[in-house]
């Protein structure tokens, strides 16, 4: 199963994304938004990103 980007409420009343895994382990997640609509937009900046990305040691750059 192909992993997700979930959009959630924090504690605060700020939005975030979380990405998790297909198992549902979370495996990486964002910075706070005003909105919910900034959460999405945050997520899907992410994705076009990754895609392609190389991992780099980055003391080894």
């Amino acid at each position: 199963m192909a992993g997700k980007f979930e959009v959630y409420e924090d504690n605060a009343g700020k939005f975030r994304f979380r990405l998790k895994a297909g198992n549902g382990e979370v495996v990486a997640s964002g910075q706070a938004y005003a909105s919910r609509k900034g959460a999405h937009d945050g997520a899907a900046a992410v994705q076009r990103a990754a895609e392609g990305a190389k991992v780099v040691d980055a003391d080894k750059e």
